[in-house]
């Protein structure tokens, strides 16, 4: 067991912390503030290769391995949690399409992911009746003229107003037989694809520089080399994304935990209470203890889960114990920060009122909580 990373890992975790400091933490508030969408610092992850961390360097990612996208992943999320989580879904699409598009596919979309002439990509599962059950999905795809014809909605979409192209869900075998997970197919649609319509950004708690919105398909075609995968099979594809992404949430959390911790101790440092900082406190001690405790248990739980992946081996379960306990650990990291903050922790004017309010979607998107313990439960009594 070696817990010391390869040369390769500390090169992309020490590229990944200096483009934080110096292009996300000065401007991260600013953005949150204005619900500005990061569209200059992504493009300059992409000229660094970090929208393609694990891509092929033949399709023009950076080919460094999951445990260099799960370090980027915290180093990011430390700076700006909502430029981390549009670079998290960016480098998922890129990987996806890698992994199960057709040739001309991926020369077509995944250079344009990870050296940025796409703004972002899109992954566009979800719908308003159906979140933790794709099976409950309505969205669907007739065939027609050569090609598909979609109609339904989606919603909760991370950049679907400025992804260059999206994957798409819809259910390819509507027989009542097929219903459930069963007969589902994913498709890549374009920006700009006739009858594609992108829905009122939602008015989100946080991550509020991270554009997110509904999409409404009318009668919208798709020619037939838009199929991603085998028809009737988008149901594995979804899942096996899911599965990695679960690891990029998990390190975007350790990543907003971090950040919230160390606000933590710089002011418990600063600010002095009877005399004396607070820092002195045990109390505070204490709360700075556990949260420090937490962060590394989340930290590797996650590197465990990016290297099962990395080596090929199962690691569903892995990356589902990896988002359950990162993602509810950070809360209560981002919480505790909170109160050592004290009546300043709840005002704009310092950091940790952002990142509590950031850190709450992560026990949410990627699969729910309950979800996750679904998924662990089930792994154990096989």
């Amino acid at each position: 067991m070696d817990f010391d990373l390869t040369e390769t890992q500390a090169l992309i975790q020490k590229t990944a912390r200096d483009y934080a400091n110096e292009r996300l933490v000065p401007v991260a508030a600013e953005l949150d503030r204005e619900g500005r969408f990061p569209r200059e610092q992504l493009r300059g992850l992409a000229e660094l290769g970090l929208m393609g961390v694990n891509v092929p360097a033949a399709l023009g990612g950076a080919e460094a391995g999951v445990v260099s996208y799960a370090l980027a992943m915290m180093e990011i999320a430390r700076g700006c949690a909502s430029t981390a989580v549009t670079m998290a879904v960016s480098n998922m699409v890129g990987e996806v399409i890698a992994r199960f598009g057709t040739a001309a596919q991926r020369e077509r979309h995944v250079p344009r992911i990870t050296g940025g002439e796409y703004a972002a990509a899109a992954f566009a599962l979800s719908e308003p009746g159906a979140g933790s059950d794709p099976g409950g999905m309505t969205t669907e795809a007739v065939r027609r003229d050569g090609g598909f014809v979609l109609n339904g909605a989606k919603q909760w979409i991370t950049s679907g107003e400025q992804a260059g192209v999206m994957v798409v869900w819809a259910r390819t075998d509507s027989a009542e037989a097929r219903r459930g997970p069963r007969g589902l197919s994913a498709f890549l649609v374009e920006a700009g694809t006739p009858g594609l319509r992108v829905g009122k950004h939602e008015d989100k708690l946080g991550l509020r520089a991270s554009n997110t919105v509904p999409l409404v398909l009318e009668d919208c075609f798709i020619p037939e080399d838009a199929l991603l995968g085998e028809l009737d099979q988008g149901f594995r594809v979804a899942m096996m994304a899911l599965d990695g992404g679960r690891i990029g949430i998990g390190a975007q959390s350790v990543g907003i935990a971090t950040a919230a911790l160390e606000a933590a101790c710089a002011y418990a440092l600063e600010r002095k209470q009877f005399g004396k900082p607070i820092a002195d406190f045990q109390a505070i001690q204490w709360m700075i203890a556990d949260s420090r405790t937490e962060l590394e248990a989340a930290r590797l739980l996650v590197l465990r889960a990016a290297e099962r992946k990395e080596r090929g081996v199962p690691f569903s379960a892995e990356a589902a114990m990896a988002k359950v306990f990162a993602s509810e650990a950070a809360g209560r990291i981002c919480d505790r920060a909170l109160q050592v903050h004290g009546g300043y922790g709840y005002v704009r004017d310092y950091p940790v009122e952002r990142h509590y309010r950031d850190v709450r979607v992560t026990r949410i998107y990627e699969g729910t909580s309950e979800v996750q313990r679904t998924v662990i439960a089930r792994a154990c009594l096989r």
